[in-house]
């Protein structure tokens, strides 16, 4: 498939749990970030936004030429659905580009208060077909969110037959609910997942009994991997190719409530499929190195999810998980002095000097060095970094700039 057969390039989509992260998120290649403001979204968990946050990641992500959405994706009860159409007019005022709904009350809520502002529908709406699709274009809706379990197939169907945009996840964890419609947790912890308080029941480790003549019997023998219900990550960075030629319009990463460090290691490596596959489709070749990148950050292991066949009991995590090669965001490029090759670091996670650290950035090549001096900002030499936060002057191989990531491999005990 070349340029000319696809109409336009797909948008990658991040997530952005707080300011920082957005920032991050967008200096790292996001074509737009979803956030969650301080109601009505699905993380209550998460950092989340103040109408003044907003308003300074708007005016951030807009100066470079990024949008931002908002998750307004609670099923609603009678009692959430006050003062909410003053808080879709205060997103209308701040600029967002669109709001993500999945309560078709809210929808209405939302149009009626401030018509100017943009609905998309949420994964948790269950959208799996396109009658669904066909329905909401019929309603005026510009994209659609779709249902996780929609394979590549069934979305070069929706695309035959509906002229809409369409958003699928790429990349992140995988609710065992159907779209994330779950009811374990609230039924277990009284926590409503439909509403922002997700407990995580599902990856729990749970022993199975049968009742039985005589009392419960176990299913279980001993030494068996205890049973969960905890899917492996969605990860279809070698499949972008695919979701393109699909017509996806907007890929999108999962994880408001991931680390810094996830959120920058994720999107830049997305961002390098996209635009290498996107400038030369007929000679494209995927890197193994991009994949690397993403098992740095990787919290479990990798599937593809309902994209290629209906998953099966190799998708999910059964038992202690295998452990994955993970690295820490030790340090944040502040500023770097290119006449004495010394480099500000915010200190994020403890280093040592002669630690090996990996210098990441947006647009750059990575680079591996072995800390051979440090300084603390008097100028005094240091052994360790281990205040959170303090700034550390660190002699670095090649140029670094604001924004870039230290990081070190974790050291497992």
């Amino acid at each position: 498939m070349t340029n000319q057969k696809m109409a336009k390039k797909p948008e990658l989509l991040a997530p952005a749990g707080n300011l920082e992260k957005l920032k991050f998120a967008v200096l790292y290649g996001a074509d737009a970030v979803y956030i969650g403001g301080q109601q009505y979204g699905l993380r209550a968990k998460a950092g989340n936004f103040t109408f003044e946050d907003m308003q300074e990641g708007v005016a951030f992500a807009h100066e470079r030429g990024a949008k931002v959405y908002v998750a307004s994706n609670i099923m609603a009860h009678n009692e959430d659905f006050a003062g909410m159409a003053e808080y879709f007019q205060r997103l209308q005022q701040i600029g967002i580009d669109a709001v993500i709904i999945a309560d078709p009350a809210i929808v209405d809520v939302c149009r009626e208060a401030a018509p100017d502002l943009e609905v998309h529908i949420s994964t948790q709406a269950s959208i799996t077909n396109w009658q669904a699709v066909q329905f909401w274009a019929e309603e005026g809706i510009p994209r659609v969110v779709l249902a996780r379990e929609v394979s590549l197939q069934e979305i070069r169907e929706i695309k035959q037959h509906v002229d809409i945009e369409i958003e699928a996840f790429v990349h992140g964890a995988m609710c065992i609910s159907y779209s994330g419609r779950c009811v374990l947790s609230n039924h277990m912890t009284d926590r409503d997942a439909n509403r922002g308080g997700c407990a995580q029941s599902c990856r729990w480790k749970y022993e199975l009994y049968e009742e039985a003549e005589g009392g419960e019997q176990p299913l279980f023998a001993e030494g068996d991997d205890v049973f969960t219900m905890s899917s492996k990550d969605l990860c279809m960075l070698e499949h972008i190719p695919e979701m393109i030629e699909a017509g996806v319009d907007s890929l999108k990463i999962e994880g408001r409530m991931k680390s810094i460090h996830y959120v920058a290691t994720v999107v830049n490596a997305y961002r390098q499929v996209i635009d290498a596959y996107w400038e030369k489709p007929d000679t494209f070749v995927f890197q193994p190195e991009w994949k690397e990148e993403i098992m740095k950050a990787a919290n479990r292991p990798l599937t593809t999810g309902f994209y290629f066949h209906q998953p099966t009991e190799d998708d999910q995590i059964f038992g202690v998980p295998p452990k994955m090669t993970a690295y820490d965001f030790s340090g944040l490029v502040l500023a770097y002095d290119e006449e004495t090759g010394i480099a500000k670091i915010e200190q994020r996670n403890h280093f040592t000097r002669g630690q090996e650290v990996e210098f990441i950035g947006p647009k750059r090549e990575k680079f591996v060095q072995r800390i051979k001096e440090m300084w603390d900002e008097a100028g005094n030499p240091l052994e360790e970094a281990r205040h959170a936060m303090q700034t550390v002057l660190l002699k670095v191989e090649k140029p670094v700039k604001p924004y870039d990531l230290m990081r070190t491999e974790k050291v497992r005990k």
